[in-house]
């Protein structure tokens, strides 16, 4: 039975304003035989890391809630970095962290400093949070940051977030600049490290380009990291914090409960204790990245970035067009960044393996002439 009123709901004068216009994440997913889109490590992992992790999975009691802390994770990957327990914090990937630091840190006269092109989502959750966000906006031909500019904005900001390597550019940050931030600001700053596995040297599983070491003495810095890129574990849902133990607890405090569901904490626990299995299937993909660079530098009209990380940023003619013929003719999906500012006809490649990338290098050499 109707109730007394039955006209549609007016949900959007319902919503929060500072929500009001905002629409679900879209990826632009389009199911293709090959998927170079999203980042994702689309190389095999060894049989024995896959192995342990079925078996993980398999022994989970589902009837049971999971430790809402993941703390026999959090436990390993303390370890792994040389921490203590309260120096980790897991989370839902490494998105439902960043939603939670802005939640907790950020808020109305409590800024955000970012440095696009980047994650466009630090932009999104800051917005969500009703924190103001001031861009510090990159070198448009390097996308190196303005150290000299970040400084002075992060002076009167709560927070700093930088990637490491950056996406979409791919390229490294210099420590020297966190170095400054820390020195010269009173911000919290976080580095995000989503892709620095593919960093540094792989047998160091990216150790080395990583500023995890950093944390124990500088008490502002906060190191985001995750599973889903070089782990091949995107489809789990698992990242993790390392910061101050005053960071951890502040956020413990707001999470979602139980926001770690017990397969995700077995899983991710069988893969880290396995990590030095997978040394080289990050050389593959470095070694990769390295070969795709270098084909499409030979295309003509194509200009391709260095990068430190699992993907690729070109700029060519008519980017949104060759995406479209990619998807469309050779079932080659990836990612236009061409809408995006100070990204004009740019793509965004994700290294995949010798097959895929030699298709994707073959489609490309007839577009890119066929647009030019």
């Amino acid at each position: 039975m109707a109730g007394r009123d039955a006209s549609p709901l007016d949900v959007t004068g319902r919503v929060r304003p500072a929500l009001a216009g905002f629409e679900p994440y879209d990826p632009a997913f389009t199911p293709c035989r090959i998927n170079l889109s999203a980042n994702e490590n689309t190389h095999p992992l060894p049989a024995s890391v896959t192995e342990a992790m079925r078996a993980a999975a398999v022994s989970c009691a589902l009837n049971r809630y999971p430790d809402p802390m993941a703390n026999g994770l959090r436990d390993l990957l303390a370890v792994w970095h040389g921490v203590k327990r309260g120096n980790v914090m897991v989370g839902n990937g490494g998105d439902e962290l960043l939603f939670n630091l802005l939640f907790t840190f950020g808020g109305p006269g409590h800024a955000l400093v970012t440095c696009p092109p980047d994650f466009s989502e630090y932009a999104n959750f800051a917005k969500m949070c009703e924190t103001p966000c001031v861009e510090v906006w990159r070198d448009a031909r390097t996308f190196e940051v303005d150290a000299d500019a970040l400084v002075d904005a992060a002076r009167n900001a709560s927070l700093v977030i930088l990637t490491s390597p950056n996406n979409p550019t791919g390229n490294l940050l210099d420590p020297a600049l966190v170095r400054r931030l820390l020195d010269e600001t009173d911000a919290l700053v976080l580095v995000d490290e989503a892709y620095v596995e593919f960093a540094g040297t792989p047998s160091h599983l990216g150790e080395d380009a990583s500023l995890v070491s950093w944390v124990a003495g500088c008490p502002r810095l906060m190191v985001l990291r995750t599973l889903s890129k070089a782990f091949g574990l995107a489809g789990l849902r698992a990242g993790y914090l390392v910061a101050d133990p005053g960071v951890i607890d502040a956020l413990a405090s707001i999470r979602q409960i139980y926001s770690e569901d017990v397969m995700a904490q077995a899983v991710a626990a069988a893969a880290v204790s396995r990590r030095r299995e997978l040394v080289g299937v990050v050389a593959d993909v470095v070694a990769e990245r390295g070969r795709l660079a270098a084909g499409l530098a030979a295309i003509p009209g194509v200009e391709v970035w260095p990068s430190a990380a699992n993907f690729l940023l070109v700029r060519l003619p008519g980017a949104s067009r060759v995406r479209a013929r990619l998807r469309d003719e050779y079932s080659i999906l990836v990612r236009d960044f061409s809408y995006a500012p100070g990204l004009a006809d740019c793509l965004r490649l994700t290294v995949g393996t010798r097959e895929e990338n030699d298709r994707l290098l073959d489609a490309l050499s007839i577009l890119a002439r066929e647009e030019a």
